[in-house]
């Protein structure tokens, strides 16, 4: 007669502990090795704590700014440089994906103008040169009434805008693409006598900057 094997509650119970302490012991492991992870970025990060780049603007020129009466369409060519600088002690910046235009009164004056990607060092500083171009460009009816104004106060205001991406590089290690905006305000002198040259900004002024 053979004798049939059977597992008391006791057994199986204990069991069921066992695996229940085997699940709690990778939760603990994983968690604890997840954290530490996590310390360690925010460690570093406390350490290098990138500063985004400095921008200013070293000079602008319109060399045309030409309205036609009907329809409304504005001929624009715009020679500008800008001054970058990274305030980074170890951290590096690679910029991709930059596009340049000007704006004037919240209407773009000029099409998108790529910049060529590159890389700055720490600490290090570039000057950065574009030529923007703007032909039959819809604007608004109020345009032309806008720029004598503007005459009429002796100054015209534009904005030069800088739209990107940059990624942080700390050692061998290069971070995600982050969004940089940047924008420059360029007053130039534009009394009632049309000169013979361009309207021009030279005055550097410090360039606002989100990433």
């Amino acid at each position: 007669m053979s004798q049939a094997l059977t597992k008391s509650p006791k057994h199986c119970g204990k069991q069921g502990l066992n695996i229940d302490k085997l699940y709690k012991k990778l939760f603990y492991a994983f968690s604890t090795f997840l954290l530490s992870i996590l310390s360690l970025i925010f460690l570093v990060w406390l350490i290098l704590h990138p500063t985004k780049p400095d921008f200013s603007l070293r000079e602008a020129d319109i060399y045309q700014l030409n309205l036609s009466a009907t329809p409304h369409l504005l001929n624009s060519s715009i020679q500008l440089t800008l001054f970058s600088k990274n305030p980074n002690k170890k951290v590096g910046i690679y910029y991709d994906d930059l596009q340049v235009y000007a704006s004037y009164k919240g209407q773009q004056i000029t099409v998108n103008t790529p910049l060529p990607p590159f890389y700055q060092g720490h600490e290090d500083s570039n000057l950065l040169t574009a030529s923007l171009v703007g032909a039959g460009l819809p604007v608004a009816p109020s345009f032309g009434y806008e720029v004598g104004r503007d005459q009429t106060a002796g100054k015209l205001v534009l904005s030069l805008k800088v739209n990107g991406r940059l990624q942080w590089k700390v050692g061998t290690w290069v971070s995600g693409r982050y969004r940089i905006n940047v924008n420059c305000i360029a007053v130039m002198p534009f009394g009632p006598t049309i000169p013979s040259g361009p309207l021009s900004s030279k005055q550097g002024t410090q360039c606002s900057t989100t990433v």
